[in-house]
């Protein structure tokens, strides 16, 4: 790299910073104008409110908002060009067109326009010229826009590290240019946020952020592939693309749980959008049970089958997680439209209404909702009863009619349906309720598909893209109520091999049944780990498609204990290690939320914090948890504790594992008392 070309950038970065801080002030000043205008509009209309008509008061009311509006999209713009200021951009390239004189493209995360000049600075990371940086080196390039593809040559290169406005490092190559920023920024420690990635998408990452015509997207990846962050970026993409039609309000991101939405909760701000709606399945299933019913959350089911190895409870949820189980509610809704509505003919004072009638009125109706055709069949009722009489019916005439048509009906409540859907597939034994009305976690979707049939549901009509992660851990009967529910485009991705329920744990194929129409994406290279720990966790889970990332560290360490106490003696020693190295981040991932509450108590150390089901935030530093709620989350190191043959045995337990060895991303410490678990045999 010449020193000339690097003092030429280091130059044009101060330039650039300049004409930003110019920005900023004249931001500044155009707020400060729009604030005085509206204080003397408030006042004038105080002055003068006894004179002025409706028609004055509400030009006055607009006047006002339409002033309120471009005051916040100039404090918006404000913000973005104080971002802009602390990192301007990470990449150039210079492109030539036939036609056209090279005139380089430096990207960064928003757009930089010099309005006196009428010059683009700094293009978004989003717009359709930057794509060439992710998907082309040195040579033949082109790019697609509205009007068609633009075809050239890239004749140079760069990339960039600049943070608090210092530039950090350059890089300028002809080989591929993200391979050496990649392994810098990997091998950086975490902290408590998930970080934007705009500068170092790979081009099959890119592919999946840009895919405009997808109605379903379905990203497989493998444990630290990226997927959520290519997610969060996508939605970034199709904020920006469709800016017109789209906004932040109309998406909605359904998490696992609140620790997660949290540790992501950073990556679209950063990007330049604002806060998106999210909520967990669980307040979903509340929502639309309208919080009538008690239910086991997921996290408590998986506790369940922790705890205590139950194989009716384990046959339960296997049956109500498989493809027959929808079919069977399907055949089950197709049986009682066809037999359980008993018509009889209905007497209202002297006028007698024929059976044939009303079964006809009440299959006529077919396209509405079962439940939600007694009123209409009953409407239909009093109008042949007027037409009859010919006068007006009395309240106590419709209220008979009105009370007589639901009661032709076997049953008038969804669960009741429910629970006489396993007497007709003869199978009673597998739906349990307490008396106080609690439902088991397999049973609450089921009754929300049920709804939806009979009664219809349209809250969720704005929604105009749903982002669905952890994809594996939905059954089929949970993916037919989302597509139910959001007929809108969908993201949904997930990895297979990091199910916490093996019971009830859907594939990419599965997720294809139930959207036929999907793309499906499968992200095979991990960035998380390095080779020696993916080299580890693939011991546990074996996938012979997995491409580790380069980057190299210490060997995943299996240290045996002659006693519990010694092992969390040992434990405790590790986390003031780790407090005076320079990781960020340490992760004691336990099996069960029981063990590691009593991990907690024991190890008794300050500073370590226990994440729990109703944590709301992930927070740096050394964190007890279990697998179930780190899925997702990453640290610098990871202690497994307890991983015995008493301990890591069934099915679930291995998916545990494999989950709590994933996390790691530079140091990975499994300790055991006794004989160490079978998963880990060599």
């Amino acid at each position: 790299m010449k020193n000339a070309t690097e003092q030429e950038e280091r130059e044009y970065l101060e330039e650039i910073k300049e004409k930003l801080a110019l920005a900023v002030r004249r931001v500044d000043d155009a707020v400060k104008q729009f604030s005085d205008e509206l204080r003397q509009k408030k006042q004038y209309i105080h002055e003068h409110q006894s004179g002025m008509d409706d028609a004055d008061m509400v030009a006055a009311g607009q006047s006002i908002n339409r002033m309120a509006f471009t005051g916040e999209a100039a404090v918006s713009r404000k913000r973005k060009l104080i971002r802009l200021g602390q990192s301007p951009y990470f990449g150039r390239i210079d492109f030539v067109t036939p036609n056209q004189v090279t005139s380089p493209v430096y990207i960064g995360v928003h757009s930089f326009v010099d309005e006196r000049q009428r010059q683009n600075l700094i293009y978004d990371w989003r717009a359709p010229i930057s794509s060439m940086f992710y998907d082309f080196e040195l040579g033949e390039a082109s790019y697609t826009t509205p009007s068609g593809t633009i075809q050239g040559r890239i004749e140079l290169k760069r990339q960039y590290k600049i943070r608090d406005g210092r530039m950090e490092f350059m890089i300028e190559n002809d080989v591929n240019i993200h391979d050496e920023v990649l392994q810098r920024e990997l091998a950086k420690v975490s902290d408590d946020k998930m970080k934007n990635i705009v500068a170092t998408i790979q081009r099959d990452q890119n592919a999946v952020i840009r895919n405009e015509t997808a109605r379903v997207m379905v990203i497989q990846g493998v444990a630290g592939s990226g997927k959520t962050s290519i997610a969060l970026h996508r939605i970034a993409f199709l904020l920006y693309r469709y800016r017109e039609t789209i906004a932040a309000k109309d998406i909605l991101i359904i998490s696992p749980n609140k620790v997660f939405a949290d540790y992501i909760s950073n990556v679209l701000p950063e990007l330049g959008e604002e806060y998106i709606p999210e909520m967990g399945m669980e307040e979903l299933a509340a929502d639309l049970l309208e919080n009538k019913y008690q239910f086991q959350t997921f996290f408590d089911q998986v506790s369940a089958l922790l705890e205590n190895h139950d194989p009716a409870f384990i046959e339960r949820i296997q049956f109500k997680s498989s493809f027959d189980f929808l079919a069977k509610l399907n055949q089950y809704l197709l049986h009682i439209e066809n037999n359980y509505f008993s018509v009889k003919e209905l007497r209202v004072g002297r006028t007698v209404v024929p059976g044939p009638f009303i079964q006809e009125k009440f299959k006529s109706f077919h396209r509405v909702p079962l439940l939600k055709r007694f009123a209409l069949v009953a409407e239909a009722v009093r109008a042949y009863v007027r037409d009859t009489v010919h006068r007006k019916l009395t309240g106590q005439e419709k209220a008979t009619i009105g009370e007589a048509i639901p009661r032709m009906f076997k049953f008038n409540n969804v669960l009741d349906l429910y629970r006489d859907f396993y007497r007709w597939i003869n199978k009673p034994a597998l739906f349990k309720i307490d008396h106080t009305m609690n439902l088991e976690y397999a049973d609450v979707f089921a009754l929300i598909y049920l709804r939806i049939r009979l009664e219809g549901i349209a809250a969720y009509d704005h929604i105009k893209h749903l982002l669905v992660d952890e994809m594996q851990d939905y059954t089929p009967v949970q993916y037919a109520v989302l597509s139910r529910l959001f007929e809108c485009r969908k993201t949904i991705l997930g990895d297979v091999n990091q199910t916490v329920n093996p019971y009830s744990a859907s594939s990419a194929e599965t997720i294809e049944r139930v959207f036929p129409q999907a793309d499906v994406v499968e992200l095979y290279r991990s960035y998380r780990s390095t080779v020696e720990i993916t080299a580890f966790t693939q011991r546990i889970r074996p996938n012979p498609n997995i491409i580790a990332l380069e980057r190299h560290g210490k060997q995943p360490a299996v240290v045996s204990f002659g006693n519990k106490d010694e092992e969390l003696k040992a434990i405790a020693q590790m986390i003031t290690a780790f407090k005076s190295s320079e990781n960020h981040s340490l992760g004691i991932i336990c099996k069960t939320l029981r063990q590691a509450e009593q991990a907690y108590q024991a190890l008794q150390a300050p500073d370590v914090y226990l994440l729990t089901a109703e944590s709301t935030a992930f927070k740096e530093g050394a964190v007890i948890t279990t697998a179930h709620l780190a899925k997702g989350l990453e640290f610098d190191e990871v202690i497994v504790p307890f991983v015995s043959d008493q301990n890591y045995k069934t099915d679930i337990d291995k998916s545990m594992l494999y989950v709590a060895c994933t996390r790691a991303m530079h140091q990975l410490t499994v300790t055991y008392t006794g004989a160490v678990s079978t998963f880990l045999a060599p």
